[in-house]
């Protein structure tokens, strides 16, 4: 379904089809709920019989004898509790079976938008904003199927309704269709309500969605709001859109509350047609006082299935709407394709190539253009550039978050695009510029789902330079780092996403400025140390680092002078293209325009320490106006 399909064709058309996914998906359980209702109804209606066997053969010979049989009331009371404990036992099968199939349902949906999440590329989630996917994966899910649970009901009064009015026209014929003049008018009101509601609907879901982003882009950015004295303009931005939703849902609500007292009332207004009419006929001795007592209370069971019927069409605008929204997350475009082939797990650096590499988020604007060189194995490349050079960008190619529009990479002389899910993994890490940490412990952090022994946590830890203050901590590798790790400074959550990626071993790896927060003697130990085989110590890792071709290979986006005169070559970016590339003191004695940018981020040696205390110069403001 696509969405705006609702104004197209009838709601009610595409809510049934909704819910028709949902009975193809869990039969057995829809066939239990139904079941259950479906008992439910007939013991319904036999109340209706009890009752009008009880007024001819108990109440009315009661008062014209002014005794009543013993026999008599003992079969009445049994036959009323047998049918009240069979109704019991509809109830509980109906209730617990649609209980069932719609929290699987939406749990089904949950996985799949996750995951759908999970295999769409970087450039499909910088379109859509991070409220709208948790209202999708939330909120649209609820609504999709809410009417999942009145459903088996709804199926189940249905049945109830025809042996009703079949009963009512075996009873009396004329009362029984004085009785059922009220479901036109029904009809009629349910058509008017669906038709009022669905845009309202559609809004207020994509309210909700507005409201989530705004509310997750104030509490992500709380101290730029709180800093920068914006707390009163934030809050001013949120009320808006929050009273936008509430006043969309009130009206939405308004339209229900005048909705469900006329479905209330028109049955009622069809019992006190049969008991006029009724009347009348049993004055001239046309109808029994028991058959209209049972086409009266027959109707008021048939209220109930018109009732349950108009919750469900009631419900059905807004299921709609929130099934279209996961529809088009679900068949959203854009996935990335994967092989079958395999990279080596473990052993020396990884041969990385870029051969014409083109890429832009839009098609008309490209970031990278015709991108190529080579990193041999165990060799060190930094990538320097201006501002908006496309290195960050490089990286996510470098990782698969994204495919080149033209050209290739490869690792190992095997085309990114050739591996299986999750082969690339295997082999490449990366550390972006923004160190992300779990609500988790360190252990959980460091290993994040690997299977590794303490040892290798510490000796990662240890190459990241990140051991020392990690001892610290109350707790050690057990200490909780709150969410995105709030109780660490900037650069401490930066070393531990380095031992994130250290701890896999891998054969190539991306820092994309991941080593920003160390002064440069502690960065020349942890690059030393990651070109050599995986060793931790770093006084070993140092001497070892020219051991060629037998550690890590690195590519570092690197800003500083320091880091890049460690890189055996340099990739000089500008544009998207690359301008020159060679080792550091050729290009800087070769190149104008590296020499300007490299000597842009010198700073004061003699800086105060940085805030984790790792003793990092304070950046000069060319630094940071270029970073």
């Amino acid at each position: 379904m696509r969405s705006g399909g609702t104004g197209r064709r009838s709601a009610t058309r595409a809510g049934l089809r909704v819910l028709g996914v949902a009975i193809r998906r869990e039969p057995w359980v829809f066939t239990l709920a139904t079941l259950g209702s479906v008992l439910f109804g007939a013991l319904t209606v036999a109340d209706a019989w009890v009752l009008g066997w009880a007024t001819d053969h108990v109440v009315l010979p009661a008062f014209r004898d002014g005794e009543i049989g013993a026999g008599v009331l003992v079969a009445v009371v049994a036959l009323f509790v047998g049918v009240a404990i069979l109704r019991a036992i509809g109830i509980v099968a109906r209730r617990l079976g649609a209980g069932i199939m719609q929290y699987r349902m939406e749990a089904h949906d949950r996985r799949a938008v996750t995951r759908q999440y999970l295999a769409l590329p970087m450039a499909w989630h910088h379109r859509h904003p991070t409220g709208v996917l948790l209202s999708n994966a939330n909120a649209d899910v609820q609504a999709a199927w809410g009417p999942v649970a009145p459903l088996p009901m709804a199926v189940g009064t249905v049945a109830m309704m025809v042996i009703a009015v079949v009963q009512m026209v075996v009873t009396d014929l004329v009362l029984a269709l004085v009785g059922l003049l009220v479901f036109p008018a029904v009809i009629v009101v349910n058509l008017w309500f669906q038709r009022v509601t669905s845009p309202l609907m559609t809004r207020v879901q994509e309210l909700r969605g507005v409201v989530s982003e705004i509310a997750h882009e104030s509490f992500d950015g709380a101290m730029v709001v709180k800093t920068l004295g914006r707390e009163s303009e934030e809050t001013e931005r949120f009320r808006r859109r929050s009273e936008e939703l509430r006043d969309v849902a009130i009206r939405a609500g308004r339209l229900r509350a005048a909705f469900d007292p006329i479905l209330n009332a028109l049955p009622n207004l069809g019992v006190l047609l049969v008991l006029v009419v009724g009347v009348a006929r049993v004055l001239d001795g046309t109808s029994e006082p028991g058959a209209v007592v049972t086409v009266a209370y027959l109707l008021t069971v048939v209220a109930f299935p018109i009732r349950s019927i108009g919750w469900l069409l009631g419900d059905l605008p807004r299921s709609v709407v929130g099934y279209e929204r996961v529809r088009n997350v679900l068949h959203a475009e854009g996935g990335l394709a994967y092989g079958d082939d395999r990279l080596a797990g473990a052993g020396p650096g990884a041969r990385l190539e870029l051969e014409g590499v083109r890429f832009g988020y839009a098609e008309d604007a490209p970031v990278l253009r015709d991108v190529s060189f080579a990193v041999e194995p165990g060799r060190t490349v930094a990538v320097v550039g201006p501002t908006a050079a496309g290195k960050s960008t490089l990286t996510s190619l470098l990782t698969r978050l994204v495919d080149p529009q033209a050209g290739s990479l490869r690792v190992d002389g095997t085309d990114l695009r050739d591996l299986e899910y999750g082969a690339l993994a295997d082999a490449v890490a990366v550390v972006p510029q923004t160190a992300f940490l779990f609500d988790d412990t360190v252990r959980g952090n460091v290993a994040l789902g690997l299977d590794v022994e303490d040892a290798e946590v510490w000796a990662a830890l240890e190459t990241a330079q990140a051991a020392d203050f990690v001892r610290r901590l109350p707790a050690g590798l057990d200490t909780e780092l709150g969410e995105r790790g709030t109780t660490l400074s900037g650069g401490q959550r930066q070393r531990l996403s380095l031992a994130r990626a250290l701890v896999r071993r891998p054969r190539l790896l991306v820092l994309d400025d991941a080593t920003s927060a160390v002064d440069p003697e502690v960065e020349a130990r942890i690059l030393a140390a990651l070109r050599t085989t995986g060793t931790s110590d770093a006084a070993e890792a140092t001497t070892a680092a020219a051991a060629d071709g037998a550690g890590t290979t690195l590519v570092v986006v690197a800003y500083r002078k320091a880091t890049i005169g460690l890189a055996d070559e340099v990739v000089f970016l500008d544009e998207g293209r690359v301008v020159d590339h060679g080792p550091h003191d050729d290009l800087l004695a070769r190149n104008p325009a590296y020499a300007r940018i490299v000597t842009a981020y010198d700073h004061d040696p003699d800086g105060p320490d940085g805030p984790d205390g790792s003793g990092q110069p304070v950046p000069s403001p060319a630094e940071e106006a270029l970073r």
